[in-house]
Order: C-alpha cells, then structure tokens, then sequence
C-alpha cells in the first residue's frame, strides 16, 4: 500500500496522477459494488486520510479532495455511507487498538457491517454520564444488560457504539466503557418507536445478559467517556457535512448498486429536512399565500436568511478546520445549535405564513402537507444530538471559558448518586 502519496513530499500533482492511474487500471464499470470496495478499501484509496496501515493513504484533507475529485471524474464508488463511516470509523481510528482497527475499518468502508449508536438511556435524559446500563467481565467476554433508546438503523446494524458501566464504585464519568458491540445476538430486542409525525426512524433497544468481547474495548475499561466524546463531536459536525463517502457517479453495475444502496439507507432520514425547518419553503409559500410584501412576513423572512447566513459562515470555519487537520472541537456545538435555531425560526415563519392552515395534509394543504410535517417535526432538532441546553454549557466552557456548571455528584461513587433505577 506504501506509494508515493503517503509521504510528506505528495504535491496534489503527484496524487492526481497516481490516483488517475489507479482509476484507469482498476475501475471497471461492470464490477460489483463487493470487489469494487474491497479494491479501494485494500489499495487505500478509499479513505485516504486515514493512516497507511488502516486500510489509507495518509494524505492531507487538502490532498483527500484531489482524490475525491479523480473519483468524481472517473464516475467511480466510493466507500458506504452512514454512521459507520461518519461515526464509528474515526472514533476507532482515534482511541482502539490495533487488532480492533483491522478487524472492524474494512468491512466499515465496504458496507458489509452497518453500525448504531447505543448511548442514550430513557432513565437519563441529557445526563450521559450518568447511564446505567451495566456490564461486568467474565472472563474473555463482557455481559451486557440495559436497556438504549432513540437509536437509528439498531434494526440492521450489526456493531452497536455501546456505553456501559463498568465501575459502580468511582465517580460517573470515569466507569464507563465503551464497546464495539455485535448487535446479532438473540438476547437483543430492537423495537421500534412510533414518531408524533408518523415516522418510525428510532428504536428502543433491550438488552439481557447480551455478550461482547473484551478485545472489543475501545480504549480503555472505564475509559469510555473521553472516546464517548470524539463520537459526540463528530456526530454534531454532521450538520456541517454528509454521512461520510467519496461521491460515485450513476453508471455502471457497481455504482448502480451504490445508488440502490444509499436511497435504502437515507429512507429513514428522509424527514430530517422538515426536522431542519424547510427554511427554503418560506418564500415560496409566502408568496403562494400572497404575503411576501406583508411587513411583518418579510421580518420574519429577513430574521430567517440572517440565521442561515451565519449558520453557513460557521460551517465554513469548521470546514477550515477540517483542511487544516484540526480534530472536531466545540465549533460543533456552534453549528448544532445554530441549526436548532434556524429550525425554530423556521417553525415561527411557517406558523406566521400558514396560520390554522399548517395544521392540514394532504395535497390540498401548504406544500402538499410538508408545512404540517415541519410544525410537529423541529423540536426534535433541539433535542437530537445533543440538547440546546447542553451545547450552550459546552460553548460557554470551552469557548467563552466560563466555569463549569456545579454539580453534585461529579465526585461521587456512581452507587451513591440518586438515579431512575
């Protein structure tokens, strides 16, 4: 895998041309979408930032995009998308051991093992640390109780991003272990829970005396919380970005496949645009209603652009970030909160344009029933991901450098903390 690319002395020229070659030798329209990852995964063409030796090239995000962009020429696949790629791969590439790197990265970038994340608890709330889904060791395995909820795509996933505690006897961030967690186990029941919208993208998860095992520890044993927070900032940078992959074109047997793929994936987040507002509609439906020289409209139109603006200035700095090679930090907080805001402005702007009328579905209604589905989808923005409240006491701490809220418990055993259960 070693080349010329996975250097310092790689220029953008040098890349282009090796990645260009590889292209013209390797992809093949025809080709399955299976060999066709496996290929890029292998030859690291695929993930090119990531590290030679875990399946990458070890190029610049800079130098990444010159790959992407050969791809984009080439009509060529690049590797799945969703939380797996998005979440569960950088968080392995920054905290597990090697062992655990080669066995779960590659099948990450084929799409052969989907992955979820199982850290929310219904008995918590915002307070992650302070979950009490439990796992004790015996011998080479861990056993698992608890229970995990508002979790996407658990159904399917084979790997679940799984916190548990492991140490009732010192204080609550420092017992928590972080597992990857084989989902296809009988003592695991996915159910799934029906949305105020009619959707049904999350589940609950139960899980009795389910098994892991001890070489599927990500970091360290109650090291969990700090790997639990590389998750968390690359999960609240998703606004600024996609799931994860190179673009793939649309011809051929493979990317057709690819295609096929991702349309099956994105169903379950097909509402996330209703989540976020339709900020876009507001316009078009307050003209339709004949209010777009209202006075008071147009504030509401005005407040709404200037919240979309800044959002996109601080996506921009966060991309900076990114090229620069700087890790996901407290700008995350920024953008998630400024899409909540955006979201209810959203909401706000509808309601003044809409009136009694948002209520309605069906064809007849404002944009076909999209308004009604916005009303009653964005309060999830502020809550998904990570509260307002909660990203606002991360802002205030790591960028304003305000002192941390008190808290009670922080130093206590874990036992002696007064929980749900």
């Amino acid at each position: 895998m070693a080349s010329t690319s996975s250097n310092e002395a790689a220029t953008e020229e040098s890349v282009r041309a090796e990645v260009h070659d590889w292209l013209a030798d390797h992809w093949n329209s025809d080709i399955s979408l299976h060999e066709w990852r496996g290929l890029i995964a292998d030859s690291g063409w695929g993930c090119p930032t990531w590290p030679t030796e875990f399946y990458g090239r070890g190029l610049s995000p800079d130098l990444s995009n010159v790959v992407a962009d050969e791809f984009r020429k080439a009509g060529a696949v690049g590797p799945a998308i969703g939380v797996g790629m998005a979440l569960a791969a950088p968080t392995l590439l920054a905290h597990a051991p090697a062992d655990l790197k080669r066995r779960l990265l590659r099948e990450i970038i084929t799409g052969e093992n989907t992955w979820c994340q199982l850290f929310s608890e219904p008995g918590n709330g915002s307070d992650l640390a302070g979950l009490t889904t439990r796992a004790w060791r015996d011998g080479d395995e861990w056993i698992v109780n608890g229970q995990k909820v508002w979790t996407t795509g658990a159904h399917h996933a084979a790997y679940g991003m799984l916190l548990a505690r492991t140490d009732w006897d010192i204080p609550k961030h420092q017992g928590i272990t972080f597992f990857a967690f084989p989902m296809e186990q009988a003592e695991i029941e996915v159910r799934p829970l029906q949305q105020m919208n009619y959707r049904s993208s999350f589940n609950e998860v139960f899980i009795a005396e389910a098994r892991v095992p001890h070489n599927n520890i990500v970091g360290e044993v109650n090291g969990g919380w700090k790997v639990a927070l590389t998750t968390l900032a690359h999960e609240r940078n998703l606004s600024a970005g996609a799931f994860g992959g190179i673009p793939f074109g649309g011809k051929g047997k493979a990317a057709q496949e690819a295609i096929s793929e991702a349309a099956a994936y994105m169903k379950t987040y097909d509402w996330y645009p209703q989540r976020a507002g339709r900020p876009d509609l507001v316009p078009l439906q307050a003209k339709e209603a004949g209010l777009n020289t209202d006075p008071i409209i147009r504030q509401e139109l005005a407040k709404l652009y200037s919240l979309q603006r800044t959002s996109q200035w601080n996506v921009q700095r966060t991309r900076a970030a990114r090229k620069m090679g700087r890790p996901p930090g407290p700008e995350g907080s920024l953008s998630k909160l400024c899409a909540s805001n955006i979201a209810r402005a959203s909401n706000d702007a509808h309601s003044h344009v809409a009136g009694a009328h948002g209520m309605l579905t069906g064809p007849d209604s404002p944009a076909s029933g999209t308004v009604a589905e916005v009303l009653i989808s964005t309060p999830a923005a502020s809550i998904a991901g990570g509260t307002d409240q909660i990203q606002r006491n991360i802002i205030g701490e790591r960028v304003l450098g305000l002192p941390k809220e008190p808290q009670i418990d922080a130093d206590l055993p874990f036992r002696d903390v007064r929980t749900n259960k």
